[in-house]
């Protein structure tokens, strides 16, 4: 037979049930007249497949197939839409369609009653589903009483299952496939599984109701015995309203508006508790009002949202700092790091470099960059443990540590915190700190740091760790294991004119309340102020120097001055006096015995000048300038290695045994110390032993063995610019250390000619003068280790 079709959209209906529709759509509006035009008013629903297509725009591809066809028992009509009481009558199954326009018309077949496969089956689904029916009508007391006789009476199991999919929401999904169900046991399969699951939903509703009923009772009875308890302290006198009730109140209040994790709250709540059941005047209600301030104040749960743009932090640090690409390059890693994987733990950053080099400056650019707070925490000279973690609340005056007090400040858990000096931690009876921070600098440790004060897990793997020193020497190996250490050297001459011509100056032009039209300094004297006033790796003195010249130009504006001032290097001398700093320069000439060595201190590098003599009749070896063992022991090194191989190099062994040497080295009031020395003082005693002087433009650095081997050493970058500064062009360094050189700036490296060396004979063929006429060039073959022209082979001191 030919229908009108009415496309429903969440809505399925079923035969022998009752249910009302409204219909506003215009195509579906003539489907509904065409059907109420003819004598049976038969109209054949079908449900749409997806929720966002509506009547009007459903085609044939958007209804499922299988539909009921329903009987028009009344309609009206109101404000446009018309209110229709259908009933269905008998499952269909479109054939075809036979138009869209102008509604949907289709040829349809009626669909057999549902056959039954298994009586017994199918009657135990029926009880099943009637003793469910029962529990959900328990659970839901307001249905219409209707309702409750039409589900109980019903004894029909497909009318049962029809009715319950008419008045439960089980889904559009569900409805179709029950609908659809050829079977008795297939239809109360699908019935038995969905109402179970509505009864489990239900069950759910009503225990978070009992729940949150349970919980409001017990709120209203704490309620009243609050108020019973302010009557009782108000007979008492205990009211008022700067009291212990008010403040109570106040914490209560504070407390139950606080984002806290749950074993926070539960600790608080206790605690508070307590503190209402004492009085003002017990020693135990301010040291528990002081805790609670304290767990209320602390960011559990609070953080500042990052904006962490790469682009931008790249601007940042290049605004903030010149040259240090390297060490740029290295925090842009790590940031990167933290934008890809936010949910990683922050890394932990170890700055070590000379005073004055911007280690700190960093720290707050990385802030900057990462737009979180900034938090300092100066952890030089700190001896007591408990500084760190805090003193247990049995002291009186017991406070939480600095790093618990420093969240405090900042107001989120997530910041910048740099931990100052960490090279400057001391120990004694009262605990060591650096121990201390072997937990809270550890990722996998430090999400639940516990302070002694607050015995409650703190989350601090959110917080991004700087930490600063000035040397790796004394901090502990376990707490230097913890961090990621990247290394700054000195600045090179250039680069300090540099830095102060594009920072400095500026500055300090601004803090000195003049302006750029009012003072100028020439890079010359920029330079001399560099080499003659101040002896440093860092800027930190130079930048002090630079705000002496412009608060001596700043008197002379207030005075009236209204001319500019330029101060060239002729004029540097009149406002800072004398120069203060004679750095050790290049000697035009070294006698024999003399050589130039290179030397890293807390403040950059120095070219450190070996001297040594011989003890005619003297014996063994005398050491002066304070040295320390390592150095003394080099010495000793360096002098048995050219007693036992003195005839290699041109020694009279002789000379060595008859003879003491004194070897001493400048400046003698600094303690010195270090292997680094060892092939300086082995070329100062063989051109003392040889007569042939030490070449004055070349100096050296590098460990020795007894076996003529040249170590490598540390702080290459800073020794190179040290020698540099002297007027050194030749440096001989361990073959080892080549690769240190690539950190040494290319305007310097292109000014040097670097020597990499093995064995202590390149040093002295390279550092020595040649002795009489020119030596045959010697050409090595590389296959068997021959000298070209000579049937002999190199011996073990011209490797």
């Amino acid at each position: 037979m030919e229908i009108a079709v009415l496309p429903l959209q969440n809505t399925t209906l079923f035969p022998e049930t009752v249910v009302p529709l409204a219909v506003g759509r215009e195509r579906s509006t003539r489907a509904v007249e065409s059907s109420l035009a003819t004598e049976e008013k038969l109209l054949a629903c079908l449900t749409t497949k997806t929720e966002n297509v509506t009547g009007d725009d459903a085609g044939y591809d958007d209804l499922y197939r299988i539909g009921t066809i329903v009987n028009i028992k009344r309609m009206m009509r109101n404000e446009g839409i018309m209110q229709l009481i259908v009933q269905g009558m008998d499952r269909f199954e479109i054939v075809e369609w036979t138009g869209e326009q102008p509604f949907l018309k289709a040829r349809i077949e009626i669909l057999p009653e549902l056959r039954r496969v298994d009586d017994e089956e199918i009657e135990a689904l029926k009880r099943n589903i009637q003793g469910m029916i029962q529990e959900a009508l328990a659970l839901l007391p307001q249905v219409p009483p209707e309702i409750r006789v039409a589900v109980t009476s019903q004894e029909d199991p497909v009318q049962l299952a029809y009715f319950l999919a008419s008045v439960l929401d089980l889904g559009t999904e569900t409805e179709q496939k029950m609908l659809e169900s050829s079977t008795v046991d297939g239809l109360l399969t699908l019935t038995h599984a969905a109402l179970a699951r509505e009864v489990e939903i239900m069950q759910i509703r009503s225990k978070i109701a009992t729940e949150a009923q349970t919980e409001m009772d017990k709120s209203q009875r704490d309620y009243v015995l609050r108020q019973q308890m302010k009557a009782i302290q108000k007979e008492l006198g205990e009211d008022e309203e700067s009291g212990e009730g008010a403040e109570a109140a106040q914490l209560r209040e504070r407390l139950e508006q606080a984002d806290l994790p749950d074993d926070v709250r539960k600790e608080a709540e206790r605690e508070l508790k307590r503190m209402e059941q004492l009085p003002q005047a017990a020693p135990d209600y301010h040291v528990i009002r002081t805790y609670l301030e304290y767990v209320l104040e602390l960011p559990w749960r609070k953080a500042s949202e990052e904006k962490l743009d790469l682009n931008e932090a790249q601007r940042i640090l290049d605004e903030d700092h010149y040259g240090l690409e390297d060490i740029k390059e290295r925090i842009l890693e790590s940031l990167a790091v933290v934008k890809l994987r936010p949910d990683s733990k922050s890394p932990i950053i170890l700055f070590v470099g000379p005073p004055g080099v911007g280690k700190t400056s960093l720290g707050r650019s990385i802030a900057r960059s990462l737009g979180r707070e900034f938090e300092r925490l100066s952890l030089g000279g700190m001896r007591d443990e408990a500084e760190l973690r805090g003193h247990r609340r049995t002291y009186i005056g017991a406070m939480p540590g600095r790093i618990i007090q420093a969240l405090r400040r900042v107001g989120v858990n997530n910041p910048v915190m740099m931990l100052d000096e960490i090279d400057k931690l001391g120990n004694d009876f009262r605990g060591d700190p650096a121990s201390a921070l072997l937990e809270i600098l550890d990722p996998a440790q430090n999400n639940t740091f516990r302070d002694n004060y607050l015995d409650l897990p703190f989350d601090l793997s959110k917080v991004f760790f700087i930490a600063t020193a000035n040397q790796l020497g004394p901090i502990p190996m376990p707490l230097r294991d913890r961090m990621e250490i990247i290394q700054l050297a000195g600045y090179s001459d250039r680069e300090k004119l540099n830095i102060a011509k594009q920072y400095l100056v500026p500055r300090q032009i601004s803090e000195n309340g003049l302006t750029e039209d009012q003072l100028e300094i020439t890079d010359a004297a920029l330079n001399l102020v560099t080499s003659r006033y101040t002896r440093e790796a860092g800027v930190r003195q130079l930048e002090r120097t630079i705000g002496n010249l412009a608060r001596k130009v700043a008197l002379k504006v207030a005075k009236g001055l209204s001319e500019k001032v330029t101060i060239s290097a002729d004029e540097i001398k009149g406002y800072l006096g004398p120069p203060r700093v004679f750095p050790e320069e290049a000697r035009k000439e070294l006698p024999p015995g003399v050589a130039t060595g290179m030397a890293w201190t807390e403040m950059g590098g120095e070219v450190l000048f070996i001297e040594t003599t011989l003890l005619p009749g003297g014996g063994g070896l005398t050491l002066t300038g304070q040295l320390g063992d390592v150095m003394k022991e080099s010495a000793q090194a360096a002098r048995s290695y050219l007693w036992s191989h003195a005839a290699e190099f041109g020694i009279d062994p002789q000379m060595i045994k008859e003879n003491g040497i004194h070897i001493h080295v400048p400046a003698g009031s600094i303690p010195k110390d270090g292997p680094s020395a060892g092939v300086t003082m082995a070329t100062a005693m063989a051109s003392l032993y040889t007569g042939r002087k030490v070449r004055s433009d070349t100096s050296m650095t590098g460990e020795i063995t007894l076996s003529g081997l040249v170590f490598p050493v540390g702080g290459i970058k800073e020794k190179v610019l040290a020698a540099h500064r002297a007027g050194i062009r030749r440096i001989i360094i361990p073959d080892r250390n080549e690769a240190d050189t690539e950190e040494i700036p290319s305007d310097v490296r292109k000014e040097l000619e670097i020597i990499p060396v093995v064995w202590i004979s390149d040093v002295l063929k390279a550092a020595l003068e040649p002795d009489g006429p020119a030596e045959r060039k010697i050409i090595i073959d590389p296959a068997d280790g021959r000298a070209e022209g000579s049937s002999d082979r190199l011996v073990a001191g011209d490797r």
